[in-house]
């Protein structure tokens, strides 16, 4: 009775009456008793999530992350691939420009390219190489910019005495948040101890800052300079005027020097054309009346 019984189970566990394994010996013993057969050594690889476009300000820093997982003995180097030049193997540094070098931590996965005071002429291909045979490499691209800083009133602003200076700055192509945007008049940082009525708004994450001087007064007429940490810095040349102005002014509202151009050229042209108007009537009743003259005298 139990013989039937017996082929059954053996029949559901995938073996024989004889003990003979009928499906793939891996999958039984890893079930059975948790064994299998040693697996390979596991290669250099590639940690694929790794950021691999980059880029750096004029100036500051540059830096290119490789992450190899299982590197063993194998050595890391980074190339330049538009000439194929060695930069670093390791830790140390086979190139005559000192501003290349590797960073590495030992136990670190991380193997990291610095470009000290980046510049234009640095964007491009660099290649995170691994000693495998054969070799496996992973590309990274580089972009250098020049971050300038933008004052959106333009290089000049008329203000009405009694209004707010209102200045906006902007740091743009900055690849990361400055770290700080300082605001000068002239040469000195502009103190908020000197007069109330003084603030300044920086937001890193859209790296603005804003300047506001409440009820400005003649004497803070002067060169404004916005001066990010990581960017060039802008200027603009703000007048603060009183008396009577044009109605833009009047308002306490900014007229920027574009403007007042576009308001005089328009003026002149204005007076040109009146001007010419006149002129050309006054010629038309002067041979009029000669025409008259002339017919009075001429004789009949």
């Amino acid at each position: 009775m139990w013989l039937p019984a017996a082929l059954c189970l053996l029949s559901q566990l995938g073996l024989s009456a004889g003990g003979v394994d009928s499906t793939d010996p891996d999958s039984i013993f890893a079930v059975s008793n948790g064994t299998a057969e040693t697996e390979p050594a596991v290669q250099p690889h590639f940690d694929n999530a790794t950021k691999r476009e980059n880029t750096a300000a004029v100036g500051q820093p540059a830096y290119l992350h490789c992450r190899v997982k299982n590197l063993g003995d194998r050595s890391v180097s980074w190339i330049r691939k538009r000439d194929l030049h060695i930069l670093t193997v390791g830790v140390h540094t086979y190139s005559s420009d000192a501003r290349f070098a590797a960073l590495h931590t030992d136990g670190s996965d991380e193997w990291t390219l610095r470009v000290a005071h980046a510049q234009p002429r640095d964007s491009g291909a660099y290649e995170c190489q691994v000693s495998t045979e054969p070799k496996i490499s992973l590309s990274f691209w580089l972009t250098v910019v020049v971050s300038k800083a933008e004052i959106l009133s333009g290089p000049e602003l008329f203000v009405r005495a009694g209004s707010d200076i209102n200045l906006t700055c902007i740091a743009r192509h900055a690849p990361d948040p400055p770290s700080f945007i300082y605001w000068y008049r002239g040469t000195n940082v502009v103190n908020y101890a000197q007069r109330g009525g003084i603030s300044v708004e920086t937001e890193q994450r859209t790296r603005t800052s804003r300047l506001l001087i409440a009820r400005a007064l003649p004497r803070d007429s002067g060169n404004y300079t916005c001066a990010p940490s990581s960017s060039d810095s802008a200027s603009v040349v703000v007048h603060v005027v009183s008396g009577e102005r044009p109605a833009a002014m009047q308002s306490g509202a900014t007229i920027s020097a574009p403007t007042l151009l576009c308001t005089l050229f328009t003026l002149i042209t204005f007076y040109s054309h009146s001007h010419f108007l006149a002129k050309s009537l006054y010629n038309t009743r002067s041979l009029t009346f000669i025409s008259f003259q002339n017919k009075a005298l001429a004789p009949r």
